[in-house]
């Protein structure tokens, strides 16, 4: 029962954060920053093991893949936009994700981390399922992987709109290769804040990504190796 009520309760707080945040669109107030700071605090004060919360919650992370399927709705409405500037987008993204990769990498060798650490970061600007099985491949840390994707996420919806801002971006193809390149899917939810056609071109992005994450990672590891 205890279980069950953890799922309950995250539900709920996610819900009441969502609501929040649609009334007053701060970051401060996003459900991606405030649910876990919300969740470890019940935990830790309530004394209510990880194990036992995990078990109740564990389908939520496991619904992270049909999730990214139900993405397909706009990218099907928008197909037009994709079909016209396709080399565009995929040259945009391969440039931005290996970027991502060669940054986080190179920072971290020179920061003298350990390679566990390394590892874990290299795949930051992927989706997490695909973070975690690189991390898993590669010999990085699951769990400290999951933080930076989180932290990527993140910092992605908090700077974007201000380089936007900043370099006058105005063409929802620009916006959409942003948001999806660097922060995956909280960049994506963002950019559907400027309109569906930036987040449909946001969703392909962050799925080609992935696929360039997955694909260049495991070898720019070795070459900084």
């Amino acid at each position: 029962m205890l279980a069950i009520a953890c799922l309950l309760m995250t539900i709920a707080i996610y819900w009441a954060i969502k609501r929040l945040y649609r009334l007053r669109p701060v970051i401060i107030l996003s459900p991606l920053l405030v649910t876990p700071v919300a969740v470890i605090a019940i935990l830790l004060w309530s004394g209510i093991p990880y194990e036992t919360y995990n078990a109740g919650t564990r389908w939520l992370s496991d619904m992270i893949g049909p999730a990214t399927v139900a993405l397909a709705v706009p990218l099907y409405k928008n197909a037009h936009l994709l079909k016209k500037h396709a080399l565009s987008i995929g040259v945009s993204v391969l440039a931005g994700s290996t970027a991502a990769v060669v940054s986080s990498v190179w920072l971290a060798r020179e920061l003298g981390l350990s390679a566990e650490i390394v590892d874990s970061l290299a795949p930051r600007s992927a989706t997490t399922p695909i973070a975690l099985a690189i991390a898993g491949m590669s010999g990085g840390l699951p769990a400290m992987t999951a933080l930076f994707v989180l932290m990527t996420g993140l910092l992605g919806m908090m700077i974007g709109p201000a380089v936007i801002r900043l370099l006058k971006i105005r063409g929802d193809i620009a916006r959409g290769v942003l948001f999806g390149t660097s922060a995956h899917t909280a960049g994506t939810s963002k950019a559907f804040e400027f309109g569906a056609a930036a987040g449909s071109i946001s969703s392909i992005a962050m799925i080609l990504t992935a696929f360039f994450t997955l694909v260049t990672a495991p070898w720019i590891l070795d070459l900084f190796g």
